[in-house]
């Protein structure tokens, strides 16, 4: 299978995943609503408005011009190799999370050995079985690992920053890419429109705040005035209806009030000044800044652990969920990592 079948298939995938979620009669519509409606019994933080975003988000960056761009961008590409066995280990924080591990390996022309985690199974073999139905060939590249991972050259793995130490204690023999934690931060000047706040709202509350894109810090000048961020915000107010996120608000609201400390209440979201990044969830980090000078010393001193970054010198409000194809996780491209692993003849 040469780059541009891959292309045609992984467009195909995009326009099949498109018009199931439209409700498009096809063999995959009713698979698909089955898992949007029935993934919370088996992960309650994969609600079906969750589910279908993040379906969603993948449809939409699967288009033959979004998929030739970014493969245009390596040319080594169009040259044919002895395909590696890529082992991916995924987390499973919020839904297909792994996708685009999987994605890049197969674009690579490369085999995966994908460990999905068992909190987000099914839907990455919906997606792996729709491929093979594209493309045959797929089943000779695709290979979801039940139990102990084997046979394979290089690994991908997603997970926390303890988890990277199994990780590295374990793979560090074999070439790897290992991520650990990061979140991502908004950095406010206090002349953001009410549609900016409300945007950024989804920024912070899509997923429930699960994922490492979701905006978990911000950063204020001084004197800011909270009462814009509540105000816009009311709209997400129906999370407290979800019990899992209830219980986290009403354990740690409960903890503040008992240990005196400072927070704003919003009734479904706690703010508190703090130096950290990764916030809980239904807590909200923030931190005042003074300049423009000061603000850039923090990026870099936190660059680690900042996955990306929401305000008007950088994303766009209400874009952090929604990465193009060549935004890649903890900025290593996953891309040419594979293609000069290729080179140096590993095989």
């Amino acid at each position: 299978m040469n780059l541009n079948e891959r292309i045609e298939s992984f467009s195909s995938l995009g326009s099949i995943l498109s018009d199931a979620l439209e409700g498009k009669p096809s063999e995959y519509t009713s698979r698909l609503e089955y898992l949007i409606k029935n993934q919370h019994l088996k992960n309650p933080w994969f609600t079906p408005e969750n589910v279908r975003m993040a379906v969603n988000a993948i449809s939409n960056e699967l288009t033959e011009g979004n998929l030739k761009k970014w493969t245009g961008a390596y040319p080594l590409l169009n040259n044919d190799y002895r395909p590696m066995n890529i082992a991916v280990i995924m987390a499973g924080n919020i839904p297909l999370v792994g996708f685009h591990d999987f994605l890049s390996v197969l674009i690579t022309g490369n085999n995966i050995v994908a460990k999905t985690s068992s909190k987000d199974h099914d839907l990455m073999v919906f997606i792996g079985d729709i491929l093979c139905d594209i493309n045959p060939e797929f089943r000779k590249m695709i290979r979801f690992a039940e139990d102990t991972l084997s046979g394979f050259d290089v690994v991908i793995a997603t997970g926390s920053d303890n988890t990277s130490r199994y990780f590295e204690h374990y793979f560090g023999k074999y070439p790897n890419i290992i991520r650990k934690n990061r979140n991502s931060i908004a950095i406010l000047d206090g002349f953001e429109t009410a549609q900016e706040l409300q945007s950024l709202g989804t920024d912070i509350f899509s997923y429930f705040g699960l994922g490492c894109r979701n905006v978990s810090k911000l950063f204020v000048p001084v004197g800011y005035d909270f009462s814009h961020l509540t105000e816009n915000w009311k709209v997400f107010s129906g999370l407290i209806t979800h019990t899992k996120y209830a219980n986290n608000y009403d354990f740690i609201k409960a903890v503040s009030l008992v240990n005196k400390e400072n927070f704003i209440d919003t009734g479904f979201l706690l703010l508190k000044e703090n130096k950290g990044i990764a916030s809980l969830v239904a807590v909200l980090y923030f931190n005042y800044f003074r300049s423009s000078d000061a603000m850039q010393q923090i990026i870099e001193e936190q660059s680690e652990k900042i996955q990306c970054i929401i305000g008007r010198n950088y994303l766009s409000f209400g874009s952090a969920q929604s990465p193009a194809l060549w935004d890649y996780a903890d900025g290593t491209d996953t891309v040419d990592f594979l293609l000069k692993k290729n080179i140096a003849g590993i095989l």
